[in-house]
C-alpha cells in the first residue's frame, strides 16, 4: 500500500484537492433547513445524474483503452518489468470500483424519492448532504485515475516512442541479477 501511494502521490493529491475543492463549494452554502435541502436536491438532481453518467461512461472507455495500452505494453520491444503491469492493473482496479460504486448512486439517484409524500422532510437535509460528498468524492476519485492513467501513458510515450530506458524496462543489469538469483 505504501508503494502504491509513493508511485501515485501525484494523483491521489490531485483527487484530493478536487474532493476537498467541490466539498468547500458545498461547505459555503452552510446550513440548511429540510425544505432548502428538498428544493435543492430537486435543482442538482439532473446535474448529479448527469455527473454519475458521465463517470460511468469514462470509466467503461478506460477500462477498453486500458486493453489497448497493455497490447502496446507487450508489443514493444523493450520488456516491461512487472511494475508497469501492477500500474496498469491498479488502475483498472480502481476504475472498476469507481464505475460499480458510480453506477449504484446513479441507481439511487433515480428512485423518484422528491415525489414521496412518505419521506420527513428531515430527510432530505441528510439526503441533500450525502449526495453532495459522494458525488465531491466520484469526481475526486475520476481525477485520480485519469492522472495515474496520464502517468502510464507519458511512460509508454517515453519507453516506446522515445526509447528512453526507465526503471519500467528490463535492462541487460537487471537480467543479470535475475540470473545470479535463480542460480
Amino acid at each position: 500500500m505504501k508503494k502504491f501511494i509513493k508511485n501515485n502521490l501525484k494523483a491521489i493529491y490531485g483527487g484530493v484537492i478536487t474532493c476537498m475543492f467541490i466539498a468547500l463549494g458545498v461547505f459555503l452554502l452552510g446550513n440548511i433547513s429540510g425544505y432548502e435541502a428538498k428544493s435543492l436536491l430537486n435543482a442538482s438532481l439532473t446535474g448529479i445524474n448527469m455527473l454519475c453518467n458521465t463517470i460511468v461512461l469514462a470509466s467503461a472507455t478506460i477500462l477498453a483503452l486500458l486493453l489497448t495500452l497493455l497490447g502496446i505494453s507487450t508489443g514493444t520491444d523493450s520488456k516491461l518489468k512487472d511494475s508497469h503491469y501492477l500500474e496498469v492493473l491498479n488502475i483498472a482496479k480502481i476504475d472498476t470500483v469507481l464505475f460499480i460504486v458510480t453506477l449504484i448512486m446513479f441507481q439511487l439517484f433515480n428512485i423518484p424519492i422528491m415525489e414521496s409524500d412518505e419521506v420527513p422532510t428531515t430527510w432530505y437535509k441528510a439526503i441533500y448532504w450525502v449526495t453532495l460528498f459522494m458525488s465531491s468524492i466520484l469526481s475526486g476519485g475520476m481525477v485520480v485515475v485519469i492522472l495515474m492513467l496520464y502517468n502510464t501513458v507519458v511512460n509508454i510515450i517515453k519507453i516506446v516512442g522515445l526509447g528512453k530506458n526507465l526503471d519500467l524496462v528490463y535492462t541487460d543489469e537487471d537480467v543479470e541479477k535475475e540470473k545470479n538469483k535463480d542460480d
